[in-house]
């Protein structure tokens, strides 16, 4: 096994020798400068709304990632070798050792290629079409030390699955639940709709300010979460979220926003378009023991609006939304809500800021933003936003 990660004895600074030819990390600097560079570019983006705090650091800033996606290829010699697809290609960098996934992913990823050899499992080849692996899928819950294993394949013909099952658990005991998923014609690094369990729940359990979560194979659950717990407890504080608060929980996901409100006595309604996410958060409730919080499988912007129409009111809204960020059908429904305070939780700040100006049209201004980092070495900066409702005649 080749190894590519360099640690500096002196200062612990780990430095990855893949750094241009993988493209997963964007930062190459001691993490100091990182942070420097990260709240530079959060105080030149958003300072003109309201003072930006001190970045929120990682102490150890790696091996964070607790989804682990491994590619596979046959080598010029014929041996099958790993590692992860360059940034937006589908060119694959051979890598042993990640600076920022989860070391026990490794491990595992090494006792795979071996078993996959003997049991004569060979990658998938979109040129050919022949072979039967696509990517493997692994994730950890730091807390309850659950693991799980996603064998994608491209094909529902699996030789052995049992013996190869049974070996796996043999080389790798740690492992609590194994997943077949076939994915035939997908993109890479995606799922298929098929899914069979081939040992374990199927499923494993994280916990997370408290309370717990059922996470699947397609379950959106943050990668970082050490970091999360810092993020989530920064929004749910600055909202002063308490017995009897009347909270929206927009672009829920699994629910860990809106089921950590609900922890602390608020009435919570939750909205998430994707059907699987509403499935893992209904689950995720029941097993926290919460009945002060509903679920809703919607777009986000239609759903608010109908609230709106509807008279609905709430003294909070929280909203998590991707990368693109809300609409603005979503902020102008939030407005007729009228919410005292809003609690936007953003992981691209580009959009972030968008969004922001369109607020302040609706009667809102910042008064807090709070950047944790989230996603060490990469040029990722996550930031959660408290505005408020103007008071008459406040500017």
């Amino acid at each position: 096994m080749s190894k590519h990660i360099i640690t500096d004895k002196t200062t612990g600074e780990k430095k990855c020798t893949c750094f241009k030819r993988c493209g997963g990390c964007q930062l190459d600097m001691p993490y100091k400068q990182q942070l420097e560079w990260k709240q530079s570019k959060a105080d030149r983006m958003l300072s003109g709304f309201c003072r930006v705090e001190p970045i929120i650091p990682m102490q150890y800033p790696y091996n964070y990632r607790n989804k682990v996606q491994t590619v596979y290829r046959i080598s010029g010699s014929g041996q099958i070798i790993s590692g992860v697809y360059q940034s937006s290609t589908r060119t694959l960098t051979a890598v042993d050792d990640c600076m920022i996934e989860d070391k026990t992913a490794a491990g595992i990823v090494s006792e795979l290629k071996k078993l996959f050899v003997s049991f004569r499992i060979f990658p998938y080849n979109e040129k050919t079409g022949r072979g039967l692996l696509r990517h493997t899928l692994i994730r950890t819950a730091k807390s309850t030390g659950q693991i799980m294993v996603v064998l994608v394949m491209a094909s529902p013909v699996f030789p052995s699955k049992k013996n190869f099952v049974n070996a796996l658990l043999r080389s790798c005991p740690g492992i609590t639940t194994v997943v077949r998923n076939i994915n035939p014609d997908g993109m890479p690094l995606t799922l298929g709709g098929r899914s069979e369990v081939l040992y374990g729940r199927g499923t494993i359990v994280d916990e997370l300010c408290g309370c717990k979560f059922i996470i699947s194979p397609e379950s959106f659950y943050q990668v970082n979460p050490m970091q999360t717990r810092k993020l989530y407890e920064a929004a749910v504080n600055s909202a002063d979220v308490k017995e009897g608060t009347r909270v929206i929980d927009a672009y829920c996901g699994v629910g860990t926003i809106g089921m950590i409100c609900a922890r602390r006595g608020a009435s919570v309604t939750a909205v998430e378009s994707n059907p699987n996410a509403v499935r893992d958060a209904i689950a995720n409730a029941k097993l926290n023991k919460l009945s002060n919080i509903r679920f809703y499988n919607a777009d986000a912007t239609h759903f608010l609006c109908e609230l709106a129409q509807n008279g609905e009111t709430a003294d909070v809204v929280i909203l998590d939304p991707p990368r693109a960020g809300s609409t603005p059908g979503f902020i102008e429904a939030v407005g007729k809500l009228s919410p005292e305070s809003v609690v936007y939780v953003s992981c691209r700040i580009e959009t972030l800021e968008r969004d922001i100006k369109l607020f302040s049209k609706q009667g809102y201004r910042a008064v807090q933003v709070q950047p944790v980092d989230m996603f060490p070495h990469t040029t990722g900066i996550e930031n959660t936003v408290l505005l408020k409702k103007r008071k008459k005649g406040e500017n």
